[in-house]
């Protein structure tokens, strides 16, 4: 049943399993839709899409599949207008037309599947073109039709009379939650459960904590004497550096940056978590506050972070081409640096082989002399959710650096 609308969602991006699609069908069989076109907008979303960064690509399947099927909202004082009307109400039918509407309900049953119907009903809705006040058709917007406005077909959908509920397809069309897609937003939610898969559980410390198989199974081998086994505790040995690019040209993406490292500070499983700022490139100094006024030495990272630290640099890395490969090409006033930022970025490259960068720029935006060479040195991702995805993949191995 609208398996076609399956294949649409795979196509559209939305990961839908097998297993999901069963037990959709499964509802949709059992009458959970309420035979209401909006109840299967909003059950087909909660049974097929995992995440609400998918919810844009199921509105556009949605609105694509069943767009020819316009329902609007009740008036009522229409259709009291409407009912006052002889001439529109409804004849009573006797045993014999009831029979007979049965049997040929039960004949296009067989002759048509409900996906057929569907096609033949969207076509028939699409050539109406006024108003219907009756008639005898099986598949029209009125009448005797188990498609009309308040109609029913057995496990299928009412058209219009949604009362105060807006359409669903309305809904669809809208796009309320383009914004989101895994390549627009980044929420503090979203950022934490990303994070949180660069955890690597290893046993470390003193030898204290009950290793409850490796006791049973020492057991059952000593023939049923107790040997109890203990282990050192399992804790996560991961270590991250966060040093990002602040002002300037990176002030329209303030917000972003704020939820990457507001996340990142709440995420408790890190075994040590530090973080620096910058101002377009690093020189001989990193700073611990935004306003670039609490200095550290960049030599201290070499010294107190040793080469087994993740280390997430976020920048757009766009600026002067002097800034980036000249000496004292640092346009803080009270910053000299005599050597170019360029061999900042290559010593630490060297030292922190699991590096990454995140660029909030778009990709296509990345043609510029200085994004180009830094891309050479670390791995470069967009400061999407989908890019820190890539980056946490790339991290969790020692990260190769780019080829040139």
């Amino acid at each position: 049943m609208f398996i076609n609308f399956f294949y649409l969602l795979r196509k559209k991006g939305v990961p839908v399993s097998v297993t999901e699609w069963i037990s959709f069908t499964e509802a949709l069989c059992g009458g959970f839709m309420e035979s209401s076109l909006n109840h299967l907008y909003y059950v087909g979303r909660a049974f097929l899409v995992k995440s609400e960064a998918y919810y844009d690509m199921f509105d556009l399947a949605f609105q694509e599949y069943f767009g020819g099927i316009a329902t609007e909202a009740l008036e009522i004082d229409k259709v009291l207008e409407w009912l006052e009307n002889p001439a529109n109400k409804l004849p009573r039918l006797s045993p014999e037309e009831l029979e007979e509407m049965k049997k040929q309900l039960e004949e296009m049953k067989q002759k048509y599947d409900l996906e057929e119907m569907m096609r033949m009903f969207r076509e028939r809705l699409k050539e109406q073109t006024e108003r219907h006040d009756g008639g005898a058709k099986w598949i029209g917007t009125g009448g005797r039709s188990p498609f009309g406005a308040y109609g029913y077909y057995p496990g299928g959908i009412r058209v219009g009379g949604e009362g105060w509920m807006s359409s669903a397809v309305k809904v669809a069309e809208e796009r309320r939650f383009k914004n989101y897609r895994n390549d627009v937003i980044l929420d503090i939610r979203q950022t934490k459960v990303a994070l949180k898969k660069l955890r690597q559980l290893k046993r470390e410390g003193a030898v204290e904590e009950l290793d409850i198989d490796e006791t049973i199974d020492k057991t059952a081998k000593e023939g049923g004497e107790i040997e109890l086994v203990f282990a050192r505790s399992r804790e996560n040995s991961i270590r991250l550096l966060l040093v990002m690019d602040t002002g300037g040209s990176m002030a329209p993406y303030a917000d972003l940056c704020d939820r990457l490292f507001s996340a990142a500070t709440q995420v408790e499983h890190f075994k040590d978590f530090q973080h620096y700022f910058f101002h377009n490139c690093i020189y001989e100094h990193v700073y611990q506050d935004m306003w670039n006024s609490k200095a550290t030495p960049t030599e201290k990272l070499f010294t107190n972070f040793h080469s087994g630290y993740k280390v997430v640099f976020v920048g757009d890395a766009r600026m002067a081409y002097s800034e980036l490969f000249d000496r004292y090409g640092c346009i803080d006033y009270y910053a000299s640096n005599d050597k170019p930022g360029i061999e900042w970025l290559q010593r630490l490259r060297e030292h922190f082989p699991y590096s990454v960068w995140l660029n909030p720029t778009p990709k296509q935006y990345w043609r510029h002399p200085t994004v180009e060479a830094i891309g050479k040195l670390f791995p470069m991702y967009e400061l999407t959710l989908d890019g820190l995805k890539d980056a946490i993949k790339a991290l969790a191995t020692k990260v190769r650096r780019p080829a040139a």
